[in-house]
């Protein structure tokens, strides 16, 4: 493999939890909900899949473990926010905190002991084509999942009547519940589906990525996931190209200690997060377009007539 092959791989793989998040993130935006707790689900789901692993001898049970580890939390954001109308971004928040000290206490049990992988495929004579051989064949099975999970949601939001009632939702809940949508519900789903998305980046780190338990090992990705979402404009498929740019930004940080650029190390790490600010900062120049891209309804709590 060359350097240039190895770099890509690497940007592939750093950028494979942030799409994940980032389309689970996009399509509770989508409905109206505001759940600023990815960081909290994505480490839940890093510990319990990396635990459901250990546990059962099987990487793909850990898969399911960790899907299930950000659906639970998910599913308390989403009863403090649609069933008691609490503050969707005070209780993401409080979700967050709630990840980080749920999964150290969880992980505790499993710091130090060496982690089951989840094999790349190996595809013969294609994956050994040179260049393209590993990058397209030679990844393991979430990368793929990924990116079909990104085209799958475009053509869910804009192919099908329940994604139709998905963004009415988050556009006029007014409107869409006098129409007979049933908004709590589709918001419950909506956030159940982030919560999976988030459970199955956690996953990809300590399953895929670095496969071990580290506390604290999701490091922000979390927010950027966050960023991502409004720097591609709710928009799946520009999730996807903002995700491997973001990822590039990651890995860049890495490369750049290797080549012993004489930058502090403490400027190259937070590269990512600097570049996460400057999207933003750009983004929120245009705002005529950040109203008419957003969901009307984000952040804004729906209680039905009684």
């Amino acid at each position: 493999m060359t350097g240039f092959e190895a770099v890509i791989l690497t940007i592939v793989t750093a950028a494979t939890p942030l799409l994940i998040a980032a389309l689970g993130e996009l399509v509770t935006e989508r409905s109206g909900v505001l759940n600023l707790g990815v960081e909290g689900m994505m480490i839940v789901g890093a510990v319990t899949g990396f635990a459901g692993a250990q546990l059962t001898g099987s990487p793909y049970l850990g898969v399911i473990a960790a899907m299930a580890g950000g659906m639970a939390l998910s599913s308390l954001f989403a009863f403090l926010v649609l069933r008691l109308a609490a503050n969707q971004v005070a209780s993401g928040l409080a979700l967050t905190l709630l990840g980080l000290g749920l999964s150290g206490m969880i992980g505790e049990a499993f710091i130090g002991q060496p982690g089951l992988r989840l094999e790349r495929i190996d595809i013969p004579f294609l994956t050994d084509l040179p260049v393209v051989g590993t990058l397209l064949f030679g990844q393991d099975p979430l990368v793929y999942a990924s990116v079909a999970l990104a085209v799958c949601v475009s053509w869910f939001l804009f192919r099908t009547r329940a994604g139709l009632a998905l963004r009415a939702v988050g556009n006029n809940h007014g409107s869409a519940h006098m129409l007979g949508v049933h908004v709590i519900r589709t918001r419950f789903l909506a956030v159940l589906f982030g919560g999976a998305c988030s459970g199955l980046a956690g996953g990809y780190l300590s399953l895929a990525y670095t496969p071990q338990w580290v506390e604290g090992m999701t490091a922000g990705r979390g927010w950027i996931a966050l960023a991502l979402v409004v720097f591609a404009s709710w928009m799946p498929l520009r999730a996807a190209v903002g995700a491997y740019l973001f990822g590039g930004a990651l890995i860049l940080q890495f490369h750049a200690q290797a080549e012993g650029i004489p930058l502090p190390s403490q400027f190259l790490s937070a590269l990512p997060y600097l570049a996460t600010v400057a999207a933003l900062v750009i983004l929120s120049r245009d705002q005529w377009r950040a109203r008419n891209d957003s969901p009307a309804c984000l952040g804004q709590v729906f209680v039905p007539d009684r």
